[in-house]
């Protein structure tokens, strides 16, 4: 068969190889190399995301209507943020408004980042009309069990001499009284959905602070300051909700959002990218697909644990279609990526050789690797 005779598209779906091409920037150079060798091949890029950092990204390359707003940042500083919108639902991302790339100088501040920008970015996707809010967790600079996100939304955090607690986990250690003033109003007849996929609880050596606080600055005393104001805050939160969610899985991802979320959204948890695949529309670019192409960064184990790659590679050979993956670095043994249902994989530091910097000219690689895949697999 010829390539002009060739039946069926290919999908390009690869998460963002980090710190050198975005998911988009990856599909783009993947089908350009692809169509350099094999120029009639029907192509459709749909970059994708787990729910962390690029998920905005991913929903506005699918189609989804960006909307910009200035919200405040982890320590309090105006920051730039986007949200992704389609129809009645939000795509957020806590990275966006309180993430740690975002704290100035780079300075961390583990006791006293805050969440209310991610709150905010909440509060500006309902007054859009929005019913569903689909919250990617992850890369956050804080630790205060989502405290600020639901300050941003109505909620009324005091201390015994009824003033406002300052921002960040630590001064949960002084909460008073917790009032949810017009939270649930706010959110009424509006479901929550956290995509991520962090089981962690909220305390104790596997949560928030001990796992997560060192990467945001936290020194052991802080991780310990920080786990008995998060577990203060939890009894608060059990007292006025009537229910404990503080050891649900994911509980303690993004610094304890998800169990603010959880606790007060009334959210629900869902694999991110399971969640990021249905809202891009992957079971219909899939239909009729001949190959389907994904990656990220480095293919390791951690990518068999429900990272991008995984998910897409369980949902295209759930439709019947081969997938492939480009990594920039590959550290699985070819029997643990075809146990994973990948049927090649290429990596573009074999690919750039002892000589080649497949980080700095990533872009390079990754064009070339679309070579390679049309070479070995679309000439028919």
């Amino acid at each position: 068969m010829t390539q002009q005779q060739a039946t069926g598209h290919v999908v390009i779906a690869p998460d963002k190889f980090k710190g050198s091409l975005t998911a988009a920037e990856a599909a783009e150079r993947i089908a350009t190399g692809i169509r350099r060798v094999a120029p009639a091949t029907d192509i459709r890029t749909l970059p994708v995301a787990d729910g962390g950092e690029g998920t905005v990204l991913a929903a506005l390359a699918a189609g989804y209507r960006r909307v910009d707003a200035t919200v405040s940042g982890p320590t309090g500083e105006p920051v730039q943020a986007a949200i992704a919108v389609l129809n009645e639902t939000a795509v957020i991302e806590a990275a966006q408004a309180s993430g740690l790339t975002l704290l100035p100088g780079g300075v961390k501040a583990p006791l006293t980042a805050s969440s209310c920008g991610t709150g905010q970015l909440i509060a500006r996707a309902l007054e859009l009309g929005c019913t569903r809010i689909v919250l990617g967790l992850g890369g956050v600079a804080c630790t205060d069990g989502g405290a600020g996100m639901v300050q941003a939304l109505g909620m009324s955090l005091r201390d015994a001499d009824n003033t406002d607690l300052p921002p960040g986990g630590a001064a949960l250690r002084r909460l008073h009284h917790l009032d949810p003033g017009s939270l649930a109003d706010t959110l009424s007849g509006v479901e929550v959905v956290i995509a991520s996929d962090v089981d962690n609880p909220l305390l104790g050596t596997r949560g928030a602070p001990a796992v997560y606080g060192p990467q945001k600055g936290a020194s052991p005393d802080d991780v310990a300051e920080l786990d008995a104001a998060l577990a203060h805050w939890a009894d608060a939160v059990a007292l006025l909700t009537a229910a404990d969610v503080r050891d649900a899985p994911g509980a303690g991802a993004a610094g304890g959002l998800g169990f603010g979320a959880l606790a007060l959204l009334g959210a629900h948890m869902q694999p991110g990218i399971a969640l990021l695949l249905d809202l891009l529309g992957f079971d219909r670019a899939v239909r009729g697909a001949r190959l389907v192409v994904t990656g990220e960064g480095c293919l390791d184990v951690q990518t068999l644990h429900g990272k991008a790659p995984a998910g897409v590679a369980a949902a295209a050979t759930g439709a019947g279609v081969p997938v492939v993956a480009v990594a920039g670095l590959l550290e699985l043994t070819e029997p643990q990526w075809r146990e994973a249902g990948f049927t090649a994989a290429y990596a573009l530091a074999e690919l750039a050789g002892p000589d080649g910097d497949s980080l700095t000219d990533a872009a390079k690689y990754a064009e070339l690797a679309g070579e390679r895949i049309a070479e070995d697999l679309l000439q028919d």
